[in-house]
């Protein structure tokens, strides 16, 4: 029995299966620190949610929008039992008429703020925008009859402009219509609580712009518009063609929604970005003419159940989008890198392993244990330090103390300064390789195969001439013998 332990003890495949077991053993530290680092993820997620509960979330703009009220009225043939006419009742029902603008041009600057919830920080910005566009001469034969036989009744018309969060708005945004100064109301008669109108603002048209609509000509508009939102601007091209041209001083933009930017420039000074978009490839005008047709098509009795399902029919609007995207994700970034934790532990123990059968040293199981979970550790500290500091600082910070440790280490266990600063320079170049991994994230994959590929490579050409028979069957160190009386 002693001598299959001593056997054991000696053998270059039971220290390999040893290594092996021992990884095995630190995917447990690594699996916590990788669940707290997504706890920690989340939880930023709920900071960013509770500050779009009492601040204000995303916003998606649609407008301006001139809307019609109007009364259509018919008659409806009474009937009595046998089905025979008896008289007639007289029905009528409010509608609403949507007109969007020929013609809308966006100039706005997005400027960036930053706001904490406890130690997260959350992106905003602070959009000062200016709409100008126009609408057509208003054609009363276009206002579609649901009834045979029925008279339309027209109201008076009013500018409809929505945000998805009104409490952004910084201030009531300034309206003219045709030279005309409009002042926006939450609430005006003629919209019913179950539109998705109703959610945003309406200033009725009135003086000269209510005259030049009366008498079919075309009208202009000019809107002045502070906004707050968080991370990202959303805007629904509805007019017949939509232009926006949107500057920041935010370096890190992302694009996305249905659209795309046309022209975009992006630089360490912030980005310049141009959209122009026709309504020939976009269905925004149709989904808001549905989310109207829905309240103009639903009976009273069934308005009330209607309600919901009318107020977030837009949830699917087609827009164009930018957002502030932060540059660092620190959660991401500490993500990422945890996923190279295990092949970073494997190399070291890998190279420790090295140092011992071509030194002749002998490093005990505890030893490679305790130099797994100083890698380990290196990642539940990068975690902490880049919830305070600048990214590359956290990790040079960890790195640089990670590195420290082992080489002090080393030079203890493996018997010189000289041996743990070489040591301690191999885990600096594997520190430097996972920055560059989690630096070039496009790059990530490749650069990963080719590190993988090198190691193997330089391990495999180094012991290209062992004999692994005769390193298993080395002799034991000599026991000194006992000395005489």
């Amino acid at each position: 029995m002693l001598q299959l332990l001593k056997a054991l003890q000696t053998s270059v495949l039971a220290k390999v299966a040893g290594l092996f077991f021992l990884m095995l053993l630190l995917c447990i530290p690594l699996a916590e620190i990788d669940s707290i680092n997504r706890a920690r993820g989340d939880s930023q997620q709920e900071a960013a949610q509770e500050l779009a509960n009492t601040y204000a979330g995303p916003q998606t703009m649609v407008g301006p929008l001139l809307l019609v009220p109007y009364v259509e009225r018919w008659m409806e043939p009474l009937r009595d039992a046998q089905g025979k006419m008896i008289g007639q009742e007289a029905r009528s029902k409010e509608m609403t008429h949507v007109v969007f603008s020929d013609q809308l041009h966006i100039a706005g600057s997005m400027t960036p703020q930053e706001r904490y919830r406890g130690i997260f920080k959350i992106p905003f910005y602070t959009l000062n925008a200016t709409l100008t566009g126009g609408f057509a001469a208003f054609n009363p034969n276009a206002v579609a009859h649901s009834e045979t036989d029925s008279k339309i009744e027209l109201k008076a018309p009013f500018i409809a402009f929505n945000v998805s969060d009104l409490r952004g708005l910084d201030g009531s945004p300034a309206l003219a219509v045709n030279g005309e100064a409009l002042r926006f109301k939450q609430r005006v008669p003629g919209i019913a609580d179950d539109s998705w109108f109703a959610d945003g603002i309406h200033a009725p048209v009135t003086g000269a712009a209510l005259a030049a609509w009366e008498a079919n000509a075309p009208v202009s508009f000019e809107m002045k518009l502070g906004l707050v939102g968080q991370d990202t601007l959303a805007i629904a091209p509805i007019a017949e063609e939509t232009t926006a041209r949107l500057t920041s001083p935010w370096a890190h933009p992302s694009f996305g929604g249905r659209f795309l930017a046309a022209q975009r420039s992006v630089t360490p000074q912030g980005f310049d970005a141009q959209w122009r978009i026709s309504s020939l490839v976009t269905s925004a005008r149709e989904q808001v003419r549905t989310s109207l047709s829905k309240r103009n098509n639903a009976g009273d009795a069934a308005a009330a159940a209607a309600s919901s399902s009318a107020r977030h029919s837009l949830a699917g609007l087609q827009t164009f989008d930018v957002s502030l995207a932060q540059p660092i994700n620190v959660y991401s970034m500490s993500t990422r890198a945890g996923k190279y934790g295990m092949l970073f532990i494997g190399l070291v123990l890998m190279a420790a392993f090295m140092f011992e059968l071509f030194r002749k040293l002998r490093l005990h199981p505890i030893q490679y244990g305790l130099v797994g979970l100083s890698i380990a550790l290196f990642f539940l500290l990068l975690l902490a330090l880049s919830e305070k500091f600048a990214f590359w600082i956290a990790y040079a910070s960890a790195a640089g103390a990670s590195v420290a440790l082992l080489a002090v280490y080393f030079s203890a266990v493996l018997g010189g300064w000289r041996r743990g600063l070489s040591f301690g320079a191999f885990i600096a170049l594997l520190y430097g390789a996972l920055y560059g991994l989690l630096a070039s994230e496009s790059n990530a994959l490749l650069l990963g195969a080719l590190l993988i590929f090198g190691m193997l490579a330089t391990l495999m050409l180094v012991t290209r001439k062992v004999d692994w028979y005769a390193l298993s069957r080395r002799a034991e160190p000599a026991v000194p013998a006992a000395q005489g009386a």
